[in-house]
């Protein structure tokens, strides 16, 4: 019986990461998509002009 309550841990925590894996899988794409997208282009481009600031007031 000691070999059930060693396996079970493991066990439970794969079925966890397969339901999470799950979960992040069905959520890309969607109606949300895009709105995702351009959230992520604009913080890029915030941190993009954050950099070319620096750059040019340390010249």
């Amino acid at each position: 019986m000691d070999y059930v309550s060693a396996l079970l841990p493991p066990a439970v925590m794969a079925v966890f990461f397969i339901g999470v894996i799950r979960v992040i899988v069905k959520t890309q794409g969607g109606a949300n998509k895009a709105k995702e997208d351009a959230a992520v282009d604009a913080a890029l481009a915030r941190v993009d002009g954050t950099r070319q600031a620096s750059a040019n007031s340390d010249a």
